[in-house]
């Protein structure tokens, strides 16, 4: 891969600069992330982004490497300026999967590039759990749908039962973690907006083998 992307010379539309630009302002606003709140995320700073945004300015792929994670993007996706349909079908079977834990599976429904929203969906053996601990990650509007099944939802200090049918919305930053308290595997589904996960999160999930 190329070490970097030429900034535009006068006169000189530059595409691939002007591309980049267009995306990370794009997938930056998706996620509501300020200027300054990106380039904490990314290591760089809001001055620079700034430029970047305007074509002023090219990157190292190291940046751009870590613009990309922050964004939950791959740095293919920062050149990519093709129009995508959004009547993309995803299978159930076909699902990238997150690494399987004790009695715990977790989906991810959204498809990459991930815009304004991210959803899971998380399999739940009775008594499993996200973990031990509760969890945080960013500051987005969640909610969590229960499918089937019966689960206690604890967030913060509160704890909250819900059956199949039943919803729940809280702030990601909220701490929380889900438990299956009922008698039978519980399906449930996670939506947050705008998306929370970085990129070597978002890659953890695998395909389904074909």
């Amino acid at each position: 891969m190329r070490q970097d992307v030429p900034a535009p010379t006068e006169g000189d539309a530059a595409p691939e600069v002007a591309i980049l630009a267009r995306r990370v302002r794009r997938f930056r606003q998706a996620r509501r992330l300020s200027l300054r709140r990106l380039g904490e995320m990314a290591g760089t700073t809001a001055s620079f982004l700034s430029q970047l945004e305007r074509g002023a300015t090219g990157a190292t792929t190291s940046t751009l490497m870590r613009i990309a994670n922050a964004l939950g993007i791959s740095i293919a996706d920062l050149f990519d300026d093709r129009p995508r349909s959004t009547h993309r079908v995803l299978r159930k079977a076909e699902r990238p999967a997150w690494p399987e834990a004790a009695g715990y599976r977790k989906t991810m429904l959204s498809q990459r590039p991930i815009q304004d929203f991210e959803v899971f969906a998380g399999e739940f053996d009775v008594g499993g759990s996200t973990g031990p601990d509760q969890y945080t990650h960013g500051d987005s509007h969640e909610m969590l749908l229960v499918i089937a099944g019966e689960v206690e939802l604890h967030l913060g200090d509160e704890v909250h039962r819900l059956s199949g049918g039943d919803c729940i919305e809280y702030r990601s930053s909220t701490p929380h973690r889900t438990v299956n308290c009922g008698a039978t595997v519980a399906v449930v589904q996670w939506i947050i907006s705008p998306p929370t996960a970085s990129g070597p999160e978002l890659d953890a999930f695998r395909a389904a083998q074909r």
